[in-house]
Protein backbone atom coordinates (compact mmCIF):
# COMPACT_ATOMS: atom_id res chain seq x y z
CA UNK A 1 0.00 0.00 0.00
CA UNK A 2 1.23 3.52 -0.76
CA UNK A 3 2.93 5.46 2.06
CA UNK A 4 1.02 7.55 4.56
CA UNK A 5 1.94 9.64 7.59
CA UNK A 6 0.09 10.73 10.70
CA UNK A 7 0.65 14.43 11.33
CA UNK A 8 0.34 15.80 14.85
CA UNK A 9 1.34 18.99 16.63
CA UNK A 10 2.82 20.27 19.85
CA UNK A 11 -0.48 22.00 20.64
CA UNK A 12 -3.63 23.28 19.01
CA UNK A 13 -3.49 26.38 16.78
CA UNK A 14 0.13 25.83 15.76
CA UNK A 15 -0.46 25.40 12.03
CA UNK A 16 -1.03 21.66 11.54
CA UNK A 17 -3.47 22.15 8.69
CA UNK A 18 -1.27 24.77 7.04
CA UNK A 19 1.73 22.42 7.16
CA UNK A 20 -0.41 19.49 5.99
CA UNK A 21 -1.41 21.55 2.95
CA UNK A 22 2.18 22.67 2.36
CA UNK A 23 3.42 19.06 2.46
CA UNK A 24 0.72 18.07 -0.02
CA UNK A 25 1.87 20.85 -2.33
CA UNK A 26 5.46 19.64 -1.84
CA UNK A 27 4.40 16.17 -2.90
CA UNK A 28 2.69 17.59 -5.96
CA UNK A 29 5.85 19.49 -6.88
CA UNK A 30 7.70 16.19 -6.58
CA UNK A 31 5.34 14.64 -9.11
CA UNK A 32 3.25 12.61 -6.69
CA UNK A 33 -0.49 12.08 -6.44
CA UNK A 34 -1.15 13.49 -2.97
CA UNK A 35 -4.15 13.39 -0.69
CA UNK A 36 -4.79 14.62 2.82
CA UNK A 37 -7.28 13.42 5.41
CA UNK A 38 -8.62 15.16 8.47
CA UNK A 39 -10.68 12.36 9.97
CA UNK A 40 -12.00 14.41 12.88
CA UNK A 41 -12.88 18.10 12.68
CA UNK A 42 -14.85 20.47 14.87
CA UNK A 43 -16.26 23.85 13.90
CA UNK A 44 -18.42 24.43 10.83
CA UNK A 45 -19.83 27.35 8.90
CA UNK A 46 -23.47 27.95 8.00
CA UNK A 47 -23.18 25.39 5.20
CA UNK A 48 -21.84 22.73 7.55
CA UNK A 49 -18.31 22.92 6.11
CA UNK A 50 -15.08 22.96 8.10
CA UNK A 51 -12.38 25.35 6.86
CA UNK A 52 -9.50 22.96 7.56
CA UNK A 53 -11.16 20.12 5.70
CA UNK A 54 -11.82 22.32 2.69
CA UNK A 55 -8.21 23.57 2.67
CA UNK A 56 -6.87 20.01 2.76
CA UNK A 57 -9.19 18.88 -0.03
CA UNK A 58 -8.04 21.80 -2.17
CA UNK A 59 -4.33 21.16 -1.49
CA UNK A 60 -4.31 17.59 -2.77
CA UNK A 61 -4.50 16.52 -6.39
CA UNK A 62 -6.51 13.34 -5.83
CA UNK A 63 -10.24 13.93 -5.66
CA UNK A 64 -11.73 12.02 -2.76
CA UNK A 65 -15.27 12.17 -1.40
CA UNK A 66 -15.65 14.53 1.54
CA UNK A 67 -16.74 11.64 3.76
CA UNK A 68 -13.40 9.94 3.10
CA UNK A 69 -11.35 13.06 3.78
CA UNK A 70 -13.40 13.84 6.89
CA UNK A 71 -15.52 11.00 8.31
CA UNK A 72 -16.37 12.91 11.50
CA UNK A 73 -17.28 16.60 11.51
CA UNK A 74 -18.88 18.32 14.49
CA UNK A 75 -20.58 21.69 14.56
CA UNK A 76 -19.09 23.55 17.52
CA UNK A 77 -15.37 24.31 17.62
CA UNK A 78 -14.75 22.44 20.88
CA UNK A 79 -12.83 19.38 22.05
CA UNK A 80 -13.88 16.44 19.87
CA UNK A 81 -14.84 14.09 22.70
CA UNK A 82 -17.17 16.76 24.10
CA UNK A 83 -18.61 17.53 20.66
CA UNK A 84 -19.18 13.83 19.96
CA UNK A 85 -20.89 13.32 23.33
CA UNK A 86 -23.15 16.31 22.79
CA UNK A 87 -24.22 14.98 19.39
CA UNK A 88 -24.64 11.42 20.67
CA UNK A 89 -22.04 10.07 18.27
CA UNK A 90 -19.06 7.77 18.73
CA UNK A 91 -15.83 8.16 16.79
CA UNK A 92 -15.23 4.70 15.32
CA UNK A 93 -11.61 3.97 14.47
CA UNK A 94 -12.62 1.31 11.96
CA UNK A 95 -14.31 3.98 9.84
CA UNK A 96 -11.15 6.10 9.85
CA UNK A 97 -8.91 3.13 9.01
CA UNK A 98 -11.16 2.27 6.06
CA UNK A 99 -11.02 5.89 4.83
CA UNK A 100 -7.22 5.91 5.10
CA UNK A 101 -6.93 2.61 3.23
CA UNK A 102 -9.13 3.90 0.43
CA UNK A 103 -7.08 7.08 0.13
CA UNK A 104 -3.83 5.10 0.03
CA UNK A 105 -5.14 3.03 -2.86
CA UNK A 106 -5.68 6.16 -4.95
CA UNK A 107 -2.78 8.43 -3.91
CA UNK A 108 0.98 8.01 -3.94
CA UNK A 109 1.20 9.82 -0.59
CA UNK A 110 -1.40 10.39 2.13
CA UNK A 111 -1.11 12.69 5.13
CA UNK A 112 -3.58 12.09 7.96
CA UNK A 113 -3.89 15.14 10.18
CA UNK A 114 -4.77 14.54 13.81
CA UNK A 115 -6.81 16.86 15.97
CA UNK A 116 -5.17 19.15 18.54
CA UNK A 117 -2.09 17.64 20.18
CA UNK A 118 -1.05 13.99 20.19
CA UNK A 119 -2.99 12.90 23.31
CA UNK A 120 -6.30 14.73 22.82
CA UNK A 121 -9.23 12.60 24.07
CA UNK A 122 -11.66 11.27 21.48
CA UNK A 123 -13.89 9.50 23.99
CA UNK A 124 -13.78 8.46 27.63
CA UNK A 125 -11.60 5.50 26.67
CA UNK A 126 -9.52 6.50 23.65
CA UNK A 127 -7.39 9.38 22.40
CA UNK A 128 -5.74 10.68 19.26
CA UNK A 129 -2.66 8.71 20.29
CA UNK A 130 -4.75 5.53 20.22
CA UNK A 131 -5.95 6.45 16.74
CA UNK A 132 -2.35 6.88 15.58
CA UNK A 133 -1.52 3.43 16.96
CA UNK A 134 -4.54 1.90 15.23
CA UNK A 135 -3.54 3.48 11.92
CA UNK A 136 0.06 2.33 12.56
CA UNK A 137 1.61 5.15 10.57
CA UNK A 138 4.94 6.98 10.95
CA UNK A 139 4.38 10.35 12.63
CA UNK A 140 5.31 13.89 11.63
CA UNK A 141 5.33 16.55 14.36
CA UNK A 142 4.55 20.19 13.64
CA UNK A 143 6.40 22.25 16.24
CA UNK A 144 4.85 25.67 16.77
CA UNK A 145 7.95 27.78 17.33
CA UNK A 146 7.25 29.88 20.41
CA UNK A 147 8.35 30.02 24.02
CA UNK A 148 7.92 26.56 25.56
CA UNK A 149 8.09 24.66 22.29
CA UNK A 150 11.14 22.59 23.27
CA UNK A 151 9.34 20.99 26.20
CA UNK A 152 6.18 20.43 24.18
CA UNK A 153 8.11 18.89 21.29
CA UNK A 154 10.14 16.54 23.47
CA UNK A 155 7.06 15.40 25.41
CA UNK A 156 5.25 14.74 22.13
CA UNK A 157 8.19 12.75 20.79
CA UNK A 158 8.30 10.72 24.01
CA UNK A 159 4.58 9.97 23.78
CA UNK A 160 4.99 8.81 20.19
CA UNK A 161 7.96 6.57 21.06
CA UNK A 162 6.12 5.13 24.08
CA UNK A 163 3.45 3.84 21.70
CA UNK A 164 5.96 2.17 19.42
CA UNK A 165 5.43 4.49 16.47
CA UNK A 166 8.34 5.78 14.36
CA UNK A 167 8.92 9.52 14.18
CA UNK A 168 9.40 10.27 10.49
CA UNK A 169 10.33 13.93 10.89
CA UNK A 170 9.30 17.29 12.23
CA UNK A 171 8.53 20.74 10.87
CA UNK A 172 9.41 23.99 12.59
CA UNK A 173 6.54 26.41 12.00
CA UNK A 174 7.28 30.03 12.90
CA UNK A 175 3.97 31.01 14.47
CA UNK A 176 5.61 33.75 16.60
CA UNK A 177 7.70 36.07 14.42
CA UNK A 178 9.03 37.82 17.54
CA UNK A 179 10.23 34.63 19.27
CA UNK A 180 13.39 35.35 21.21
CA UNK A 181 16.45 33.22 20.35
CA UNK A 182 14.72 31.43 17.52
CA UNK A 183 17.96 30.07 16.03
CA UNK A 184 19.12 28.74 19.39
CA UNK A 185 15.78 27.02 20.02
CA UNK A 186 15.83 25.50 16.54
CA UNK A 187 19.37 24.22 17.08
CA UNK A 188 18.37 22.63 20.40
CA UNK A 189 15.41 20.88 18.82
CA UNK A 190 17.57 19.58 15.97
CA UNK A 191 19.96 18.07 18.50
CA UNK A 192 17.31 16.56 20.79
CA UNK A 193 14.52 15.37 18.53
CA UNK A 194 15.27 11.87 17.19
CA UNK A 195 14.14 12.56 13.64
CA UNK A 196 15.11 14.77 10.70
CA UNK A 197 13.97 18.36 10.34
CA UNK A 198 11.76 18.47 7.24
CA UNK A 199 11.90 22.24 6.99
CA UNK A 200 11.38 25.62 8.64
CA UNK A 201 8.22 27.42 7.56
CA UNK A 202 8.57 31.19 7.95
CA UNK A 203 5.87 33.34 9.46
CA UNK A 204 3.28 34.23 6.82
CA UNK A 205 5.16 32.82 3.81
CA UNK A 206 4.48 34.44 0.47
CA UNK A 207 2.02 32.40 -1.53
CA UNK A 208 0.42 30.70 1.47
CA UNK A 209 0.65 26.91 1.70
CA UNK A 210 1.83 26.48 -1.92
CA UNK A 211 4.59 29.00 -1.20
CA UNK A 212 5.49 27.25 2.05
CA UNK A 213 6.05 24.00 0.12
CA UNK A 214 9.38 25.28 -1.14
CA UNK A 215 10.72 25.32 2.43
CA UNK A 216 9.84 21.66 3.02
CA UNK A 217 10.95 18.18 2.02
CA UNK A 218 9.07 14.92 2.36
CA UNK A 219 10.23 12.22 4.78
CA UNK A 220 12.96 10.15 3.17
CA UNK A 221 13.61 12.74 0.47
Amino acid sequence: MNPAYFLTGTDTEIGKTFVTCALLHRARLDGLRAAGLKPIAAGTDAAGRNDDVEAIRAAGNVELPREIVNPYCFGPAIAPHIAAAEEGRRIEFETIVAACDQARQQADLVIVEGVGGFCVPLSAERSTADLAVTLNLPVIIVVGMRLGCINHALLTAEAIAARGLPLAGWVANRIDPAMARFAENLDTLEKLLPAPLLGVVPYGPEGGAPGAARYLKLPGA
